[in-house]
């Protein structure tokens, strides 16, 4: 059956097209976004939403989400989709951050283009048939100081376009390498303060954050140089908006230019009115190109993850390329049924997880492997937990995840081990992935085995003696349960031995306590695999 996308806002018939070629069914509704009780009502329907900035994806919303597996919005900014609320619901959330970096970068070098030369305010001097050339003396960019808070993505186009305006480029952020900085032909500031002492004009690039909330407070805006201009394309909430009036009103900054408001839509602010402050409804992603780009963008990415499994631009998920997923896909399954062994055989609560990858594998992508070992022992706490929701659940819980990565140690190109540690025990197991693409289970508490993984599975632990495989085969048979697979294992002659038999229907429970009442097994456990 062909996965269902719903389109809640205004996309391109040409990005819609882009999901039918890909055979998914889509429903464009473009005005369903605005109405938040229809959405809900209806949203239950689709495996992906595909939105811009009008649909609000709240915790209701996503309750009732039942088949949902992907949210994608056209776009950087995602505050319109409760991201928490998502990942509980094990939904992928998306964003589409480079299809509009040109164009907003542009917007900021434009708004300071405006800002230094007062064109709106001279364009409406002029319109009004005034001629004002001496009210609107303005200033060069070049050769003054740019402060630039944020250097990724459009932070970097716009250091790139005011080097090429011979303007002097100041970076803050925490997560540029001074290589990086060298390369960009911009210098790297440690210290915010700095930045905001030497700069003629400050520009802002960073998501909205509780660590760049207001990060342009009061405090901070009367550190600035005296006749500073700031631009604010990023996001609302930056900067504290009363208290940059009142410096705009003092003179101590000479301007601003505001694409991006803390309320929005923004019909009332405290820098509307003021001289020399030029504002825009949020057109930093405006022009044709990039509302194409983004549209495109988003259609490709739904289409790949639903048809394929490659996660792209995720906010709560690594990403996996499509060529990931395809040599990656039997590694996945593996780390899930590792998990999900452990997590049938572990009954006190887990205190950490440590997962050890060797060889081929320890060069793949860990953080989607990690998500598929932890959600494999989370789903027997909670069946519905994924990828997604797994890191979540863990969290809540206290549990600690720790990844550890080895050259090739052993007879195998690759594998995987998960260990589980309780206030007990420690258990662990170990699997591969053959050359047929076949998931294997190869150690079970440090007990060398091989053992194919089917859907219904019984495992068991004794004391190394005769007679234990008669007793399961003769149990088995008597219950009408037929055997596919029967593996062994021994720690030692006489000592610890370990079972596992792949059969072709659940154990009933008479078989299992039959096992139980001859008193020969110190543990029986019937698991059981999604073999897909």
């Amino acid at each position: 059956m062909a996965p269902k996308v719903l389109v809640s806002d205004k996309l391109s018939e040409t990005a819609v097209q882009i999901f039918r070629d890909r055979g998914i069914e889509v429903d464009f509704q473009p005005d369903l976004g605005k109405d938040k009780d229809k959405l809900a009502e209806v949203i239950g329907q689709y495996d992906g939403l595909a939105i811009r900035s009008a649909t609000k994806v709240t915790a209701k919303i996503l309750e009732n989400a039942t088949n949902l597996k992907v949210i994608a919005r056209a776009g950087i900014g995602t505050d319109n989709i409760d991201k928490e609320a998502a990942s509980k619901k094990g939904v992928i959330v998306m964003n589409t951050p480079f299809g509009n970096m040109i164009t907003t970068a542009e917007h900021a070098i434009a708004m300071m283009f405006a800002v230094a030369r007062q064109i709106p305010e001279a364009s409406a001097s002029t319109h009004a048939g005034k001629w004002e050339k001496s009210k609107f003396m303005g200033v060069e960019l070049t050769g003054k100081t740019l402060g630039v808070i944020g250097a990724g993505n459009i932070g970097g186009i716009v250091c790139d376009r005011a080097r090429g305006l011979k303007m002097k480029v100041v970076a803050y952020d925490p997560f540029l390498s001074q290589e990086k900085a060298d390369k960009m032909g911009v210098e790297k500031v440690e210290e915010l303060d700095e930045l905001l002492t030497r700069a003629d004009f400050i520009t802002l690039h960073v998501p909205l954050t509780d660590q760049t909330r207001n990060i342009l407070s009061r405090e901070n805006l009367e550190k600035t140089k005296k006749g500073v201009r700031i631009i604010n394309c990023a996001r609302g909430g930056l900067v504290d908006e009363e208290a940059l009036a009142d410096l705009l009103k003092s003179g101590h900054v000479a301007g601003a230019g505001f694409d991006v408001f803390a309320n929005e839509p923004a019909t009332e602010n405290p820098l509307f009115g003021l001289p020399n402050v030029v504002c825009t409804p949020h057109l930093g992603a405006a022009t044709t190109e990039a509302q194409e780009n983004v549209a495109l963008q988003v259609a490709e990415q739904m289409s790949d993850y639903l048809l394929t499994g490659a996660v792209t631009n995720a906010l709560n998920m690594p990403s996996v390329t499509a060529e990931e997923a395809k040599v990656m896909g039997p590694w996945i399954k593996l780390a899930d049924h590792l998990g999900n062994f452990i997590g049938q055989m572990t009954n006190e609560p887990i205190k950490a997880i440590n997962i050890l990858y060797d060889g081929v594998v320890s060069e793949m992508n860990l953080g989607a492997l990690n998500s598929a070992a932890v959600a494999g022992i989370m789903k027997s706490v909670n069946p519905e937990v994924n990828m997604v929701s797994a890191p979540v659940v863990a969290k809540e819980r206290g549990i600690k995840i720790s990844t550890t990565k080895q050259d090739k140690s052993g007879a195998f190109e690759g594998y995987i081990k998960v260990t589980v540690v309780t206030d007990k025990r420690e258990r662990s197991i170990g699997g591969t992935v053959f050359s047929d693409g076949k998931p294997r289970f190869i150690q079970i508490k440090g007990i060398n085995i091989d053992a194919e993984i089917g859907r219904h599975m019984l495992y068991t632990t004794n004391e190394d003696v005769p007679g234990i495989i008669g007793l399961l085969g003769q149990t088995m048979g008597e219950n009408g349960v037929n055997i596919a697979n029967f593996t062994l294992g021994r720690a030692d002659a006489g000592g610890e031995a370990i079972a596992l038999l792949y059969v072709d229907a659940p154990v009933p429970d008479k078989a299992i306590k039959a096992l139980d009442a001859t008193g020969k097994f110190q543990q029986i456990r019937q698991l059981h695999f999604d073999v897909g």
